[in-house]
């Protein structure tokens, strides 16, 4: 066993994604049996202290076995259209299954470009985590009926990945009809072998990964790219077989399943750098003595009340610097308000933000997972 197969068996938070042909039995409509005992396994990971973020495949090949069609359409508007009658199956297998157990769950559904904008990303973030603090399993889909080809995740691998940036998981659990990458296509290759762990980011996986089948967007590639995507807030990926029985269970029990792939650098690190190296400062916080303390010794968020002042026009969600009051930088964060509300706040507890802005957001101005320090 190795430390990344050993972390696999703590605590932690792991995005499970479930991929179409295991959850349509390739095409023949909703496997309710397959999806009843992977709904017991998550339930039993989360008695064993892992948070859980179902991510489902499933609505468009749902959808094409309740309209009857047998090849997947190219057209957008029927994708959506499919999409549309697919999901409502998919919704009440899920819940219906999480029920059996006392277990709420939610659905949400996004797009390529709730991810890519930040006020949307930090609202879809703070709604995912949130559930996970009620005990909800949030079941996250692409919002298939109304993205269009530009701005489509391509695929739920490519989702499941935002998602476990977004929610600092531990672990991206991508389940397929394969046992795991090969190093070529064991379909057509009796010589392939299954590559049970490699960094997520070595290039020579990039050859040895195939195309999509028919039901799904995914395949090989698209599952290489999410562990590059994942492995940049420190998360580490694995590649399994959904058909494998207990396969979430054995993973947790660090048995050798599937494929595991690593990230280069540690969690802490890893979100540092995708911080720092992937947004531009629109503005500056100023802080007073307690709230530096409070940040570089504490650990702590920064609430308004430590602010002084507030300089540059930033939208909610956008990069902001905070310095102490002699111009040394302390640290970088995303801020959970806009330049004009955080103006009317600074300086004040948290409990008047109601009152000052006529709603109530987050308590913090940056939240500490969304904060590095200089």
């Amino acid at each position: 066993m190795t430390a990344g197969r050993k972390g696999l068996a703590q605590p932690g938070r792991w995005v499970v994604k479930i991929g179409s042909a295991l959850l349509t039995n390739d095409g023949q409509g909703l496997d309710q049996n397959a999806i009843a005992g992977w709904v017991d396994q998550l339930v039993e990971l989360t008695r064993r202290g892992v948070e859980v973020i179902l991510v489902s495949s499933g609505s468009v090949a749902e959808g094409m076995t309740r309209l009857g069609w047998s090849e997947r359409p190219r057209e957008i508007y029927r994708l959506q259209a499919a999409a549309a009658v697919g999901q409502m199956g998919l919704v009440q297998a899920y819940e219906a299954n999480f029920r059996r157990h006392g277990m709420h769950t939610a659905q949400v559904l996004l797009t390529h470009d709730d991810m890519s904008n930040r006020k949307r990303y930090l609202n879809a973030r703070s709604t995912l985590r949130t559930l996970i603090e009620m005990g909800v399993v949030a079941v996250v889909n692409e919002n298939d009926t109304v993205v269009t080809s530009e701005i489509r995740f391509g695929d739920n691998d490519t989702l499941g990945a935002l998602v476990a940036n977004a929610v600092e998981a531990d672990a991206l659990i991508l389940l397929t009809d394969q046992n795991g990458l090969y190093t070529a296509d064991p379909r057509n290759n009796p010589d392939a072998e299954l590559i049970t762990e490699a960094m997520a980011g070595e290039e020579r996986l990039d050859a040895m990964a195939g195309g999509g089948g028919k039901l799904g967007r995914g395949g090989m590639a698209t599952k290489v790219r999410a562990a590059k995507l994942a492995a940049r807030s420190g998360a580490v990926t694995v590649i399994a077989s959904g058909r494998e029985p207990d396969v979430l269970l054995k993973l947790h029990s660090a048995e050798q399943v599937g494929t595991l792939l690593l990230p280069e650098r540690e969690p802490m690190a890893a979100r540092k750098q995708w911080i720092a190296g992937h947004l531009q400062a629109r503005g500056t916080l100023v802080l007073d003595a307690g709230a530096v303390k409070a940040l570089v010794e504490g650990g702590k968020s920064l609430l308004p009340a430590g602010v002084r002042s507030v300089s540059g026009d930033f939208s909610r969600g956008e990069m902001v610097i905070m310095m102490d009051e002699s111009g040394r930088v302390i640290a970088r964060g995303l801020a959970n308000y806009g330049a004009v509300d955080a103006d009317k706040i600074i300086g004040r507890p948290s409990s008047v933000i109601e009152e000052q802005l006529g709603f109530m957001g987050e308590e913090e101005l940056v939240h500490r997972d969304n904060l590095i320090l200089a």
